[in-house]
């Protein structure tokens, strides 16, 4: 009986509710609408002042808080998890009030919308690009904000997810036996992320793909391109000499050097 009398109390309450917020739509108040909309953001209600925030953000477009309108109706459009239309919005802030003491936070969010929004790794990474611009802009314009080092860290994320893209999208040639573009792709992607965490992995597939090349070349190309994985060879093991690749590109380089001609002393002297 008490379960009952609850559900219809809780009942009640929500018609209610529902009623006082379609008076509140409905209302050509502009000024109670918005000051509505604020008090149902406050209170976490999100949808609602969102729908509020929709009908007003033109109206008071131009005024002395149509800024302040374009923030919280961008704010409660991100906190719905809509973060392509809260990345507009933002935008368009920046664009028509550049002067607006919100104007710092909107260019944040900018690139935070577009970070929220990034596909996974195995997608395309065009919006981590425009996440990184955004952000990078936002330190460019602010260099002394105190969102600088979190735009930092999620700058060093998103580059370090592109880079493992392009890792991924250069082993699929190694896979597939595409040698020639295999190591064009690897040497890009070495070039474009010098500091990336996959590194060891990119030069260790480099290397793998200029052997195989060359011990399935013609003759005509054989020499240049065993040349060509003797020297990739030197590289890695530079700079990854306690690689759990080592061995593995040791014993590659071992016939790579036969080949060459070089005797087994000689081998033993280079490894």
């Amino acid at each position: 009986m008490r379960k009952k009398w609850f559900f219809l109390l809780i009942f009640s309450l929500v018609m209610v509710s529902c009623t006082d917020f379609n008076k509140v739509v409905k209302s050509t108040d502009y000024e109670y609408k918005y000051k509505k909309g604020i008090e149902y953001y406050e209170m976490g209600d999100y949808n609602h002042a969102n729908t509020l925030f929709q009908d007003l953000v033109y109206v008071f477009r131009g005024t002395s808080r149509g800024d302040q309108l374009f923030y919280y109706y961008s704010k409660s459009l991100f906190k719905q998890g809509d973060n392509i239309l809260a990345g507009h919005y933002f935008k368009n802030l920046i664009d028509q009030y550049p002067r607006s003491k919100f104007a710092e936070e909107a260019q944040f969010m900018v690139g935070y919308c577009f970070f929220k929004d990034c596909p996974t790794v195995k997608l395309d990474q065009g919006v981590s690009r425009k996440a990184i611009d955004a952000l990078q802009l936002f330190i460019n314009l602010y260099p002394y904000s105190d969102k600088v080092g979190e735009a930092n860290i999620l700058i060093d994320e998103l580059n370090q997810k592109i880079a493992y893209k392009s890792f991924l999208n250069s082993k699929l040639y190694y896979d597939m036996g595409y040698y020639k573009a295999s190591v064009i792709s690897l040497s890009n992607s070495l070039t474009d992320y010098p500091e990336t965490q996959y590194r060891e992995e990119l030069r260790f597939f480099l290397f793998k793909s200029k052997y195989v090349l060359a011990m399935n070349s013609i003759e005509s190309k054989k020499k240049e391109r065993l040349e060509e994985a003797r020297d990739e060879y030197f590289i890695f093991i530079d700079e990854f000499p306690e690689s759990k690749h080592a061995r593995e590109v040791k014993r590659d380089f071992k016939q790579v050097s036969q080949l060459l001609g070089y005797n087994n002393e000689k081998i033993s002297s280079i490894q």
